[in-house]
């Protein structure tokens, strides 16, 4: 079973922490990281994207020349998408670009996404995030000063609305609840930075014997 320092917002060693071995120390599988960030990306499109096909532009009710004697192909419309402000053909039509993700699947991305940034060093257990005040630069301070963490960070928590309004404003560093966890942030964020309650409660969500 792996084991993990626990520190305080000063980084001290403040006490040991057990990880559970099919959540933090799996073999990472990548191939299906990959899959399900795929489709988290793609079930985020919006898919609104639309052109007008040339019934759908407003006139072309008059033809715009005679049929024969112009020497020019023949013409019904001045909304055809030959000519400018026609419509357009094949353009986009608005569509869903969802894909569905099995939940064992996305649990096993996590597993694989939470395995790496363990086996890799990059990542922290505290305490519990108790800031002084709500402010950015306290958390600032503690995780750029103290923590000594320059490149993009992921700080998990429970609902801890103080650390939520502190890590609004910081570049590359985001606040995420336990219950928002994806594979997405896990990978772009270079850091992750968890409190031990978090800790528990990724465990309990993740856990080959849970849901």
């Amino acid at each position: 079973m792996p084991t993990i320092e626990i520190i305080d917002l000063n980084k001290k060693k403040v006490g040991t922490l057990d990880l559970d071995d099919s959540v933090f120390s799996t073999k990472v599988n990548y191939p299906l990281v990959h899959q399900v960030i795929k489709g988290q990306l793609a079930t985020r499109r919006q898919g609104t994207a639309k052109t007008l096909t040339k019934s759908e532009v407003r006139g072309g009710g008059k033809k715009p020349f005679k049929q024969k004697g112009t020497g020019n192909a023949r013409q019904g419309s001045t909304r055809s998408s030959l000519n400018v402000g026609g419509g357009q053909n094949f353009g986009p039509r608005p569509r869903c670009y969802f894909q569905g993700t099995p939940k064992e699947m996305v649990r096993g991305a996590l597993r694989s996404a939470l395995s790496d940034r363990f086996f890799s060093k990059r990542l922290l257990v505290v305490d519990e995030f108790n800031l002084s005040a709500a402010k950015t630069k306290v958390l600032f301070d503690v995780v750029r000063g103290k923590f000594a963490l320059t490149s993009k960070v992921l700080v998990i928590d429970e609902t801890n609305k103080v650390l939520e309004q502190a890590g609004k404003n910081i570049p590359n560093l985001k606040v995420l609840r336990t219950d928002g966890l994806n594979t997405y942030d896990l990978v772009k964020y270079e850091w992750i930075v968890v409190s031990k309650k978090a800790v528990q409660a990724i465990e309990a969500r993740l856990t080959t014997s849970g849901n």
